[in-house]
Formats: C-alpha cells, sequence, structure tokens
C-alpha cells in the first residue's frame, strides 16, 4: 500500500525532522569546529560513516511518494520523479544489501538475549594497555589498571559483537568466550548486546533511501542512549560531563547494568521490527518496480 502525501504534509514532516536532529547535530559541528571532542555524543558521528547533514535530510523512504512541487526531488540521490511523484527508487540501494541486512535482523530478532555480558568489552579495549596507548586517554580511568585487569579476568568476557571484539587488547583477545567474526556475525549477533542495538542506526542510514529520515533518526536516538549506557559502565571517568558511572565492579552496579540493558533491548526490538518491514518493503518494490509505480499512479490524483 502506497502512502501518498501532498506538499504541505511532506514539507511539514521535513521541517519536524530538522527541527528533531538539530540539536544533535549542532553541538557536534561547533566542538568540530574548536577542535574539541566528547566520548559520548560525537561517537556516532565518528565511527559511523554518515555525516551530519545526511541525518539532517528528510526523506520518505520506500513506500511513500509525494505530490506537489517534486522537481527538486530529482536531484536527491536515490529519489526519482515520474509523472508528478517523487518516491525512493529501491534499485538505487547496492544489490544484495538490503537482503544481507535482512538476514541478519531477523536472525538478531530471532535468537535469545544473552545478557551478563556487564558492558565489560570497553575495559577489555583497555586491559593491560599503557596509559599513553588507551583509545580515550583524555579523559581518567576510574581505577587503577591492575583493578581493571582484575574486573576482566575474574568477571569474564562475553562479548558476541565483532566490531567490539575487534577493539579488545591482544591479551584480553583469548579470554572472551567468544571468537567473532565477520563470517560469524549472523550466527552470533543478538538482540541483548549494545552494540547490536547501536548499529540499528547503521543498517538504517546504510539501506537509504528505503528507510525514513524519521527511522534513522530513531535509531539515531536509541544509539545515543546506548552509547551513553556504553560509557557509564566503561572504567573511565566521565563525571566532568555528566555521566554518573554505572560500576559495574560491584554487584549494586552490575543490577543497574542489567536494568538498563533491558530497556534498551526492548526499544531495541520494536525499532528492530520496523527496519524489518521496511526492508521487506523495499524487496517487494525492487522485485515489481512498474506494479508499484502503476499502482500508486492509480492512487494518485492528477497533478495541478
Amino acid at each position: 500500500m502506497i502512502e501518498v502525501l501532498d506538499e504541505p504534509a511532506w514539507r511539514l514532516r521535513a521541517e519536524e525532522h530538522a527541527e528533531r536532529v538539530a540539536p544533535w547535530i549542532e553541538p557536534h559541528l561547533e566542538r568540530r569546529r574548536r577542535g574539541a571532542r566528547h566520548p559520548v555524543e560525537d561517537f556516532l558521528f565518528d565511527y559511523y560513516a554518515w555525516r551530519p547533514g545526511q541525518l539532517l535530510r528528510w526523506h520518505p523512504g520506500a513506500g511513500v511518494h509525494l505530490m506537489g512541487n517534486v522537481s527538486d526531488w530529482g536531484r536527491v540521490s536515490g529519489y526519482v520523479v515520474e509523472d508528478g511523484h517523487a518516491y525512493a527508487d529501491a534499485a538505487s540501494v547496492e544489490e544484495g544489501l538490503v537482503s544481507r541486512t535482512l538476514v541478519l535482523l531477523e536472525a538478531t530478532a530471532a535468537r535469545q538475549p544473552v545478557l551478563g555480558c556487564f558492558g565489560r568489552h570497553e575495559w577489555a579495549m583497555v586491559y593491560r594497555l599503557k596509559p599513553e596507548e588507551v583509545r580515550h586517554s583524555s579523559w581518567p580511568l576510574r581505577l587503577p589498571p591492575d583493578e581493571i585487569a582484575d574486573v576482566v579476568e575474574t568477571g569474564g568476557l562475553r562479548c558476541t559483537h565483532f566490531d567490539a571484539f575487534r577493539f579488545f587488547t591482544d591479551e584480553a583477545r583469548p579470554l572472551n568466550a567468544h571468537r567473532p567474526t565477520r563470517a560469524t556475525q549472523i550466527a552470533l549477533e543478538q538482540p541483548g548486546c549494545l552494540h547490536a542495538t547501536m548499529d540499528l542506526y547503521k543498517w538504517a542510514f546504510r539501506c537509504y533511501p528505503v528507510v525514513s529520515a524519521e527511522l534513522t533518526a530513531d535509531c539515531f536516538a536509541l544509539a545515543r542512549s546506548a552509547r551513553e549506557v556504553d560509557m557509564r559502565a566503561a572504567p573511565y571517568d566521565l563525571r566532568d560531563l555528566g555521566y554518573e558511572p554505572i560500576r559495574i565492579e560491584t554487584a549494586e552496579g552490575r543490577t543497574e547494568y542489567l536494568r538498563e540493558q533491558r530497556q534498551l533491548m526492548a526499544s531495541a526490538a520494536a525499532l528492530r521490527t520496523r527496519l524489518i518491514d521496511a526492508l521487506r518493503l523495499s524487496l517487494s518494490e525492487r522485485e515489481s518496480p512498474e506494479q508499484c509505480s502503476a499502482g500508486a499512479r492509480d492512487s494518485l490524483p492528477t497533478p495541478r
């Protein structure tokens, strides 16, 4: 079923989207101009390959056709203008990317969550390093190196996410219960993982233009929350930035982490379902673009 938006409706949605994401983008750009860095707020812009301007631009995603003055949409990457309406071209996405992403998201959604990692992946990233080798060396560690090592060695490492595991120190990797690789990602990725939650944002923007700007922004917002929990549970002391640590080295801290992890997992499940639906829709449009376009034209008013 094609949703049709007249010009006032889609322009309003574009304005609302810009108002929503601007408070995330503007402080980041200001810090970048000053040469400053924020280990929580800047992470999603630094780590993921989606520029602030791309996040700011509204677009409707698959299954939506725009009416009115849509000529400018012909210059928007991934969109086509035909017979007075503009829509996302499902065939513009890299062939196979949507299918591979869909398989990963469906496998993750079907798997039982693995809880109890307690965010020790960040501890494994500084395990047995010299102070000058630590990634976020601008910020102090909460505990001395020997106590950090004790948390890693006695608590155990249960990381299932390849893109977290690959940043483990050489000494930490053998201590992990799993050996995640890119090839085993579909077999290991599970819904309790904070990094899998953050990666929903990556899958959303990588499947542009068939995933809408609103859904991409929803994934970005959840990724920001996950990153905050991630760094609060890390061995860094970020209290000067307003982040009270989740002291996972204590029983109370582990209970707090589990509570936060479960809340993020529930929010991620809803977004993962929406992403799956969007990707399935885009695949149906890609497989029968003529039928989709014809059906849309039949349902659209005559342009004036």
